[in-house]
């Protein structure tokens, strides 16, 4: 159940609701707070502003403090704070607490923070200033018409936290709860409805993984979203193809090979029961036959090894500088002999002036071996085939062409597949092995190289490979 991602879901948005809901009520309290804060400070503002006008009018009035105690007692009782009043020698005339009273006042008389108001005889308002909530009292300079003044303790507002709480709580607090409740309602019903709209194409995922991991990678995801999910549904269905593909690829290859094995083997074993037989008698003829049966198993045992090793990445070339005319030459003369014999006619288009090319001279002569062997076998007779060699950029681009039968466009992506021919009828005299394609662009691309074809059905076919220039 805890690792369903509908839970996962309805949790988060369950925790979403509560943490949003939590900081807005948070919030209210701390500006609730500050506020009560802010209009106690105010009411101390005006009482001390009220008291000090009312001071003042009333000496004014009898020019003295005399019968001023009871005065002071009645405001320290109404506000609850203490008050003390000081003549303008500093001398104690009135003290809601009375302790003070006839004594001199020193700023260690009131161990409180207090706020100190001088008191004007004139009856004008003074500045009124308040000490800071943290450190000393403010000192206050005093004018000519000073007459007394005022000390009042200002403490901390009592129960303002729970005070704030309860406000905030009264106010909107009930709305938070039962807002809360409905929005964790809301968020399940969401949960469920996105969960099943989100998870359809995981469970999709999932039921298919399922199947590949039984053999069967036929099955898509049919899902046409954008987005992560729909990037995520489409890369699946990519790597399904590649999938099912190689699996393919991987049973044709198989059966090719069983096929190219069974035949020389075939024959090998023909040739060996009828000399037990006595019905053929082992002479030159023969043992020639059987040569070429055995040749045939080893050329194709050599290839599938060498395409193994460039799978692996272990295919070694010896790479040393070569002049890739030369080598051309070379190879289309010893390939010269067969082209005659098919009536084809084999020519070289050489540039001159070509660098040196750091290659595996053996390697490169491989490559155009097969690629001529492939051109000489789909060409019909008084056919041609040239050889082209140009430089482009830093590389040096050696084609071959052949005005042969062609390649359906259709064929032309799975060319230099394994054990892939176009003439699927797999005759040894049209198709070989059907590793010649795919171990040349093995080795051209060990060289850093690539290689591409273009062709048209009925005009014939041009392989094209570069070599870098190092």
């Amino acid at each position: 159940m805890i690792h369903n991602l509908n839970f996962r879901l309805l949790v988060a948005f369950t925790l979403v609701i509560i943490v949003t809901i939590g900081t807005a009520f948070f919030l209210t309290y701390r500006t609730t707070r500050h506020e009560i804060t802010q209009m106690g400070e105010r009411l101390e503002l005006n009482q001390d502003a009220r008291m000090q006008m009312e001071l003042s009018s009333y000496y004014q009035f009898v020019n003295t403090w005399d019968g001023i105690q009871t005065f002071i007692d009645q405001c320290g009782t109404l506000y609850q704070r203490r008050i003390v009043l000081t003549d303008q020698n500093n001398i104690v005339v009135a003290d809601s607490d009375g302790t003070l009273l006839g004594n001199t006042y020193n700023e260690n008389s009131i161990s409180e923070e207090i706020a100190q108001i001088p008191i004007s005889s004139t009856g004008q308002m003074l500045e009124i200033i308040f000490p800071q909530r943290q450190g000393k009292p403010w000192v206050s300079s005093t004018s000519p018409d000073t007459v007394g003044t005022l000390y009042v303790v200002h403490g901390d507002f009592p129960d303002i936290n729970r005070t704030a709480l309860q406000l905030t709580y009264e106010g909107i607090g009930r709305f938070f709860i039962w807002g809360g409740l409905l929005a964790i309602g809301i968020a399940i019903l969401l949960a469920f409805l996105l969960s099943r709209r989100i998870l359809s194409p995981v469970k999709s995922l999932i039921g298919a993984t399922r199947k590949f991991g039984k053999g069967d990678f036929s099955h898509r995801v049919d899902y046409k979203g954008q987005g992560e999910l729909g990037e995520l549904a489409r890369s699946f269905n990519s790597m399904a193809d590649d999938l099912e593909r190689t699996q393919s690829l991987r049973r044709n290859m198989v059966a090719d090979v069983a096929h190219e094995l069974r035949t020389p083997l075939s024959n090998l074993k023909g040739y060996l029961e009828a000399i037990s037989d006595g019905v053929i008698k082992p002479d030159k003829t023969t043992i020639r036959s059987l040569n070429e049966e055995a040749l045939s198993l080893s050329r194709l045992v050599a290839d599938l090894q060498e395409l193994s090793l460039a799978d692996a990445g272990e295919l070694k070339i010896n790479t040393q500088q070569s002049d890739i005319n030369a080598l051309i030459e070379e190879t289309v003369a010893a390939l010269q002999p067969k082209a005659t014999g098919k009536k084809l006619k084999l020519t070289t288009n050489l540039t001159a002036g070509l660098p040196l090319l750091n290659i595996d001279a053996h390697r490169i002569k491989q490559v155009l071996y097969n690629l001529l062997d492939n051109a000489i076998a789909h060409t019909g007779k008084n056919g041609k085939i040239t050889v082209t060699v140009l430089k482009q950029n830093n590389a040096v681009s050696i084609s071959v062409s052949d005005t042969g039968e062609g390649i359906p466009p259709e064929e032309l992506s799975m060319i230099f597949e394994r054990f892939y021919r176009v003439d699927k009828s797999r005759a040894r005299t049209t198709g070989g092995s059907g590793l010649g394609l795919t171990i040349a662009k093995r080795l051209v691309e060990t060289h850093g190289g690539k290689i591409s074809v273009k062709s048209q059905p009925g005009k014939g076919s041009t392989f094209t490979f570069t070599l870098p220039i190092q």
